[in-house]
């Protein structure tokens, strides 16, 4: 397996939790072609994701990562809207899928504010 890591400085501080939420991920591939691909979050956290992906991203390339918020039947005071932010590809490893990457990137816009339980603790 193919796992390229960051430095112990670059790590990352906040815990990440294993959250499925849509996101849109778009930039350019490691051979400077553009893409945007429909994915979802592996994990999650207030300065970074991980998400599954078909191209080849490269450690310190940058995407523009997009995430959709669903208005749930719940109404709150606030409406949530989508969030969207820039993101600096930290970690590159082989998915068990043919052809895949996990890739983790640090959040280098606007952190997630959202909060969320791990799927494992539901």
């Amino acid at each position: 397996m193919l796992q390229l890591s960051t430095s112990i400085s670059e790590q990352r501080t906040n815990r990440r939790l294993a959250v499925r939420l849509p996101l849109t991920v778009s930039g350019w591939d490691s051979r400077g072609v553009i893409f945007q691909e429909e994915t979802s979050s592996e994990n999650l956290c207030r300065s970074g994701a991980a998400f599954v992906t078909r191209f080849d991203l490269a450690i310190g390339c940058d995407v523009e990562i997009h995430i959709p918020i669903a208005q749930s039947s719940v109404r709150r005071k606030e409406a949530e809207s989508d969030f969207t932010t820039r993101g600096r590809v930290v970690h590159v490893e082989s998915a068990e899928a043919r052809g895949e990457k996990i890739i983790g990137v640090r959040f280098i816009g606007p952190h997630f504010r959202r909060m969320f339980l791990s799927e494992s603790a539901a």
